[in-house]
């Protein structure tokens, strides 16, 4: 039990960590939008930071993601080998969560493409 409790720490961590880098994004844009003077090496800089702020935030919801589905499908087989009969259920239930965190993940994947091609 503390295992999943660390392991769901972790995860909030890094969610939380993911948003944090892809807010600050707008305010780093903003920042150096005042700055008219150095615009071409301010435009790679802000370039650098949204796909630096993309990558931290897939990385980020993949991994977290990878391991909640992991942690579903082991706790989905232990309760399947316990109860063979109600397995086909079991199996659906798994099937639909996993369909919720990778549906997460998609929208992750989704707001790092905007984070690069519309802030």
């Amino acid at each position: 039990m503390k295992k999943n409790k660390i392991i769901s720490v972790l995860m909030i961590a890094l969610i939380v960590f993911s948003l944090i880098s892809v807010m600050t994004v707008p305010a780093l844009a903003a920042g150096e939008a005042a700055e008219a003077a150095a615009a071409e090496t301010n435009e790679n800089d802000l370039l650098s930071t949204k796909a630096w702020a993309a990558a931290i935030a897939i990385g980020a919801v993949g991994f977290a993601g990878a391991i909640g589905m992991a942690i579903a499908i082991a706790k989905c087989a232990e309760s399947m080998a316990r109860q063979p009969e109600a397995a086909a259920k079991i199996n659906s239930a798994m099937m639909l969560g996993l369909v919720f965190i990778e549906t997460v993940i998609i929208y992750a994947l989704i707001v790092a493409i905007l984070v690069i091609f519309v802030l």
